[in-house]
């Protein structure tokens, strides 16, 4: 491609990204703002939050004044998903992962519609996953289409992406069961388990105050656990502050 035409495709990225959101706002945002309102939240909300089922093949959109029990707005089917119940291990493998995320990226000129961007992979991941091909470019994204990645519609990933990049707290958490946890389920076994049994106090957590838990990731086995040292209400990820020597890094 020649210079000039380089030039004119990067400068019309940015006009083309907010010409994207600018649409999808105007045909979503009187819908998300009545959801909004329904729940007696103002807009935009102060906490968002997003949990995946993939059995189920869900998204629920949560939200919350700050520090306060969350409200789910929305539920919305997954339209595409490949792999199986179970982490995502590999690059190539094909998986969605299973854990506890944050939204660390918008994509709004993606070749998906909109997008966002999954912190895959997580502190958790990088111990548990091969180390020298983990993979990644995990997204939340639109057009009904997925390798490794989670695909709704456009219209309901137009309100999901604005929900989070709106919402006055971020990074915005997104969660990925591999179904409703229950301890009946998890006992009846598995390959994954472990993993499982760990993800189920935080859905438990969850479920009986409405809060996504603290929880902290084991530097050297990758296990999650809740946070006793937590503040009361609040939520997030951390490395484990006992085993603080190890170079493992924290969530992004």
């Amino acid at each position: 491609m020649r210079r000039g035409a380089l030039l004119a495709v990067l400068l019309a990225l940015p006009a083309a990204a907010a010409d994207r959101v600018a649409s999808a706002r105007a045909r979503r945002l009187p819908e998300l703002e009545a959801l909004v309102a329904r729940a007696g939240l103002g807009w935009p909300v102060d906490e968002a939050y997003l949990r995946v089922f993939k059995e189920e093949r869900e998204v629920e959109l949560w939200a919350a004044r700050a520090g306060e029990p969350m409200v789910r707005l929305l539920t919305v089917p997954i339209c595409a998903a490949s792999g199986e119940l179970g982490p995502k291990r590999r690059e190539g493998d094909l998986q969605v992962p299973e854990g506890l995320y944050e939204v660390t990226q918008y994509h709004p000129t993606s070749a998906y519609h909109l997008a966002l961007k999954l912190s895959y992979p997580n502190a958790s991941d990088r111990v548990r996953s091969d180390a020298r091909a983990p993979g990644g470019l995990i997204y939340l994204h639109g057009s009904c289409a997925s390798i490794g990645c989670i695909a709704i519609e456009d219209g309901p990933v137009e309100l999901v992406y604005l929900l989070a990049l709106e919402a006055r707290r971020k990074p915005v958490p997104i969660d990925v069961f591999p179904f409703r946890l229950t301890a009946a389920r998890v006992a009846a076994g598995g390959p994954h388990r472990g993993l499982w049994a760990e993800l189920l106090p935080v859905y438990e957590a969850f479920q009986a105050r409405h809060r996504r838990p603290r929880v902290v990731v084991d530097a050297r086995t990758g296990a999650y656990r809740l946070a006793p040292w937590a503040r009361r209400g609040s939520t997030g990820v951390a490395m484990d502050p006992r085993r603080a020597h190890s170079r493992t890094p924290p969530l992004p």
